[in-house]
């Protein structure tokens, strides 16, 4: 019963750290388009243009390879308690 509990509020906090670190990152990069059209366009551009750019970034940032190692926020902690519960339990 206590390897379940471990299991699901595990799981529970992995998904809550998972959702604030991407969270995090894609307003990062947000913020970083802003700021690179800002700095390329002083006079702020033609209308929409920034939206585009932004959309256009974020688009390239969802298939960049940083989404898809902000999932290693579920493989790596379990696989070291693997790790720690086969050394304890073969010494």
């Amino acid at each position: 019963m206590g390897f379940i509990r471990l299991v699901v509020f595990g799981f529970i906090a992995l998904t809550v750290v998972y959702f604030s670190i991407s969270l995090y990152s894609r307003s990062v990069r947000k913020e970083k388009l802003e700021n690179e059209f800002d700095a390329a366009n002083p006079d702020g551009g033609e209308p929409g243009a920034r939206d585009a750019f932004v959309a256009d970034g974020m688009v390239a940032y969802k298939n960049s390879i940083r989404p898809k190692l902000i999932g290693l926020v579920f493989v790596v902690p379990v696989v070291v308690v693997s790790a720690i519960v086969y050394v304890v339990n073969t010494n």
